[in-house]
């Protein structure tokens, strides 16, 4: 069953601008220089970063800085994730997203440079994420008290998965998390798969793309450890004590249910949730920045950033 139908009109572009692709059957380089030439069609950043670049697990670690008032004290700041399917994607060229926000909310946004599997397979994504967490809370200019976290996709997940971390590990403790379509389930479009919906991941990012992303970032680890929440955070067992979350999916996004579902597991243990469905959207739907959709989410998610993190409007 086609569900074409269903997408918003305003969003069928994108089907032409991101078709699917056979990751497994492609040559990876090849397939992250596609990836990341899609995003030359943004243009540049309306703010230039600044790259530092920190001893990280893996050795340097780049993280691009961006800061519409460099210097000012006492500010919240975002630590911002690309999305990639755990594969693909970097910071250097996926730079609109985070200078928006920079721009938006008037406060530094750090994107890390994570490093991709299957050459890094977990826990290093996830590890270097963390290391750009912590030096992003410890710069001068940062009131640690209003740090949050962000990402797409892939990046969503990841963001949860060092929400997790950073509460287990007593790292930085995060004002929120601002979770984009995100990555959560490591079963969904598997054998092991909990969710049976047909109108969901037919297009973008689907089940074979998943199975893919997932298999690569699991490399030989078993998620039978204490780590399999951070891993994979629908594994987790205990959400409680987890900041105020904002998620935001599309109803035919593969990640609907199982973001559906961490929404509800979250509510249940405590923690404050905004949850936003975007009817008709595919994967991917706010690359359509001026469909009413993409303007939806982007009023819905930068709304709950200046409340959660306390900037002045």
């Amino acid at each position: 069953m086609s569900t074409r139908h269903l997408v918003d009109p305003e969003l069928l572009p994108l089907l032409e601008l991101l078709p699917q692709i056979d990751q497994a059957a492609m040559d990876l380089n090849e397939l992250r220089e596609t990836s990341n030439a899609r995003y030359a069609f943004f243009g540049a950043p309306p703010i230039t970063p600044v790259v530092h670049s920190i001893a990280g697990p893996g050795g340097a670690l780049d993280i691009y800085l961006y800061d519409p008032a460099p210097g000012t004290p006492g500010r919240a700041a975002l630590l911002h994730i690309h999305g990639g399917g755990m594969v693909m994607g970097s910071a250097s060229a996926m730079q609109a997203g985070p200078a928006a926000m920079a721009q938006a909310l008037g406060i530094p946004v750090a994107s890390v440079e994570y490093r991709l599997a299957p050459e890094h397979p977990f826990p290093a994504p996830q590890e270097d994420c963390l290391a750009a967490l912590k030096w992003l809370a410890s710069l001068p200019e940062v009131d640690p008290a209003r740090v949050g976290i962000t990402g797409e996709s892939a990046g969503g997940g990841l963001a949860a998965s060092v929400a997790l971390m950073t509460r287990d590990l007593n790292g930085p403790k995060l004002a929120a998390q601002f979770l984009t379509y995100p990555m959560l389930d490591y079963r969904t479009g598997s054998d092991q798969c909990p969710y049976s919906n047909a109108t969901t991941g037919e297009f973008v990012w689907t089940r074979a793309s998943n199975r893919f992303g997932w298999g690569a970032l699991q490399g030989a680890y078993e998620p039978t450890d204490h780590r399999r929440g951070w891993f994979s955070p629908s594994l987790a067992e205990d959400l409680s004590a987890l900041p105020p979350t904002w998620i935001g999916t599309g109803s035919l996004d593969l990640f609907y249910d199982e973001d559906l579902d961490y929404a509800r597991r979250l509510v249940a243990a405590g923690v404050a949730v905004e949850l936003h469905s975007y009817p008709g959207a595919i994967h991917a739907f706010n690359a359509a920045a001026e469909s009413r959709l993409a303007k939806a989410y982007g009023r819905d998610m930068l709304g709950a950033m200046a409340l959660w993190l306390k900037v002045a409007g």
